[in-house]
């Protein structure tokens, strides 16, 4: 696999309390290969050449291990933002397994987002962390129906391995939601598909889902998804060009129903979507808290 240099892997997070509380963010790897479809990164503003090609950054681990030690504050590290820390050279690389040996080691929390059931193998350092400091996974997870996510996430672990790792999750006391979106306009924005991921993720100890109801669409991202449509969904691209045209954010044209609906079903199986509730739930709300605080 390719190395490319880098000077810092852990970035200090400008507004920590909008995106889950991460007082940090961290990338192991450079570009994706789960092919889904929508995908933002994609974007060129982020200037990821070869985008469907996983990159390492080189040194990583050592990288990781000295910004830890220089950082005065502890915090909460996000990671998956750009690159999902499960990609399928994890397996064998065990990157992002040992960089939550590090986060362990100096006592920092973690924050993950990862479309991958890989997951489950790090939960024995994930409760470690959860000993002392803040853990909270977010599984992505766009449709209840595994056909669908063959069409719109190709690469990745089926939507419903994605509930069983958070399943297993949950079982072990490791915090845990999912992150639903993006419900995209046209294909799954529809009552079934929202009623039926909020009851699997209740049955599974789902302590959140936080939702988008549409895609955001821009530059050669844009192209790439409208390729997609057209060979997966014929004439759908026509509903985006007409109804969106040149938006960046393309929202269904149901999410207004869908939001009624959501939030009433939620409500309903005591799980959480409000940001600033389940930021307190998982930061603040431990019995540890103390010890996160030392």
């Amino acid at each position: 696999m390719e190395s490319i240099p880098c000077k810092t892997i852990i970035t200090k997070n400008a507004h920590p309390n909008y995106w889950f509380g991460a007082d940090y963010t961290m990338n192991i790897y450079k570009g994706c290969c789960h092919g889904c479809i929508y995908c933002d990164s994609r974007s060129s503003c982020y200037g990821i050449e070869e985008f469907d090609k996983v990159k390492i950054k080189k040194d990583a681990l050592k990288i990781i291990e000295g910004e830890l030690k220089s950082k005065r504050n502890k915090g909460v590290i996000c990671t998956g933002a750009m690159s999902d820390p499960y990609n399928p050279f994890e397996r064998k690389l065990n990157l992002t397994r040992q960089s939550l040996k590090l986060l362990n080691k100096y006592n920092f929390g973690v924050a993950i987002a990862t479309k991958s059931d890989l997951i489950t193998r790090d939960i024995d350092i994930l409760k470690n962390i959860n000993d002392i400091s803040p853990v909270c996974v977010k599984m992505t997870i766009t449709t209840f129906d595994d056909n669908m996510c063959k069409r719109i996430e190709p690469n990745v672990s089926l939507s419903s391995q994605r509930f069983k790792a958070l399943e297993e999750l949950a079982n072990n006391g490791i915090y845990c939601g999912v992150l639903m979106m993006p419900i995209l306009p046209f294909i799954n924005d529809n009552e079934e598909n929202i009623k039926s991921i909020i009851k699997r993720a209740e049955n599974c100890g789902a302590k959140f889902i936080y939702p988008y109801f549409g895609v955001t669409l821009r530059d050669n991202q844009r192209e790439y998804f409208y390729k997609k449509l057209d060979n997966n969904f014929p004439h759908i691209k026509n509903k985006y060009e007409t109804n969106f045209r040149l938006k960046y954010n393309c929202q269904s044209l149901n999410r207004k129903i869908l939001y009624d609906i959501f939030r009433e079903h939620c409500d309903k199986s005591n799980i959480i979507y409000n940001m600033n509730k389940i930021i307190d739930d998982y930061k603040y709300d431990r019995t540890s808290q103390l010890s996160f605080f030392d």
